[in-house]
């Protein structure tokens, strides 16, 4: 079986390093009004721009649209692997207004920025698309303010790993997964670990902690909301846990790759982690979980927990000069045979929710009703155009909290603090 790519973990892949110069200007899109305005029934040849095609989904694909479209043909221009540069090379060509890159891979978490700044072109009225076989959460993530602005391309979410050899039925609430950590201490092994060093993925499991127990990073309106009994009940579980030692003191050093290896060396019991580590967990020769290998939803406060969405979308550029083309090209990236390609070529999750029922695809990617239920309860890490501020927030207090440097309640109020001032001083 082929490795699982899922563009790499996305936490690591897709928004690792995010440097963002992420800055005020626009309005959701309003100021590019005239830029927004041109070029709808525009055709002929366009360019599509993404990372690195390590799980060569890319080429194969731009092959075929080309065959079939000899006077539309699409060029790839392939970026860096590289989270951070990927999304300064897009920046720097929006703000040349760039005509050429006229449809580009847009992580997650960069649509409301690109979005507010006036650089996507929405896609309703004329340049629609027609969302209603997708998942919810992924149309979600490729909007901003209720407007879609770019088309959800591929997805991912976190799944809970365990050892089915010592628990014979999964936890479904954190609460009950904690007090299986007896098992892992009669058996001299760590209980649960996630991702807790400084970086992006301590934003991802921040943020699922807090939504897990209902509570939300932001509100409704992009404003910071972490001052709730449901924030700190979210942060107290990761604190708590580490401070009694259900989480291995070692976790707070660990990325994605780190958590993998402890957990298939037999020394987690549970571990949270993304889709990728499936088949290397089943296959490679060192693993000691391959037989014992469980999967299931992450826990939450009552039931599954609020995973964090990851994955990208295809965005088009207001600059470009053939809008009907790049939106043919934008349906024929979501459609079931493309959308099919993906998951069996590259490992990356389909958008469109009937591909998890699929009995072909189940057979040859075993997790993906897992996956189905883990995105289904998704929430995107927070919406806002000051992205890099509020992720560097969140990891700052929140690893002071885990590691008992500060109180929860103080980590979560400077949290806010800092948002705040980050949003108010764009």
């Amino acid at each position: 079986m082929k490795t699982p790519k899922f563009l790499l973990p996305v936490a690591t892949a897709g928004v690792l390093a995010l440097t963002l110069s992420a800055c005020g200007g626009g309005g959701g899109g309003t100021t590019a009004g005239s830029d927004a305005e041109q070029g709808l029934d525009g055709r002929g040849p366009i360019t599509y721009v993404q990372g690195k095609d390590n799980s060569n989904v890319v080429r194969p694909l731009i092959e075929k649209w080309n065959a079939a479209h000899p006077d539309e043909k699409v060029t790839f221009k392939e970026q860096t692997d590289q989270a951070d540069q990927q999304h300064d090379d897009l920046v720097q060509n929006f703000q040349a207004k760039n005509a050429n890159y006229d449809v580009v891979s847009v992580d997650v978490v960069w649509t409301a920025e690109f979005a507010a700044k006036g650089w996507l072109q929405p896609l309703k009225d004329k340049m629609a698309l027609d969302t209603s076989a997708m998942l919810k959460p992924t149309v979600e993530s490729a909007s901003y303010k209720g407007t879609l602005y770019a088309a959800p391309q591929n997805s991912d979410g976190g799944i809970l790993y365990y050892r089915k050899d010592l628990v014979p039925t999964a936890p479904k609430t954190w609460d009950e997964m904690m007090g299986m950590c007896t098992i892992a201490e009669e058996n001299g092994i760590g209980c649960f670990a996630g991702q807790y060093a400084k970086y992006e993925g301590l934003t991802v499991n921040t943020s699922e902690a807090i939504n897990s127990a209902g509570g939300a990073v932001l509100d409704a309106e992009g404003k910071p909301n972490l001052n709730t009994p449901e924030a700190k009940e979210g942060l107290e579980n990761l604190a708590s846990a580490y401070a009694d030692g259900s989480i291995p003191k070692e976790a707070i050093t660990f990325q994605e790759e780190q958590g993998r290896q402890a957990f298939q060396d037999g020394k987690l019991l549970f571990h949270r982690n993304w889709p990728y580590v499936y088949n290397l967990a089943v296959t490679e020769g060192s693993s000691k979980v391959k037989d014992v290998l469980g999967m299931t939803a992450l826990p939450g406060k009552d039931g599954p927990g609020a995973s964090t969405l990851g994955g990208h979308s295809a965005g088009m550029s207001v600059y470009s000069k053939n809008k009907a083309t790049a939106l043919d090209f934008l349906k024929f990236l979501t459609s079931e045979e493309t959308q099919k390609f993906y998951a069996t070529q590259g490992s990356l999750a389909p958008v469109l929710g009937a591909l998890y029922d699929d009995q072909e695809l189940v057979t040859k990617l075993p997790y993906l009703p897992v996956l189905k239920t883990s995105i289904e309860n998704a929430e995107p890490r927070p919406v806002t155009p000051f992205y890099p501020a509020v992720t560097k927030a969140i990891q700052e207090n929140a690893y002071s909290a885990i590691k008992g440097e500060k109180s929860v309640d103080a980590a979560l109020s400077d949290m806010q603090k800092s948002i705040e001032s980050a949003s108010a001083g764009q």
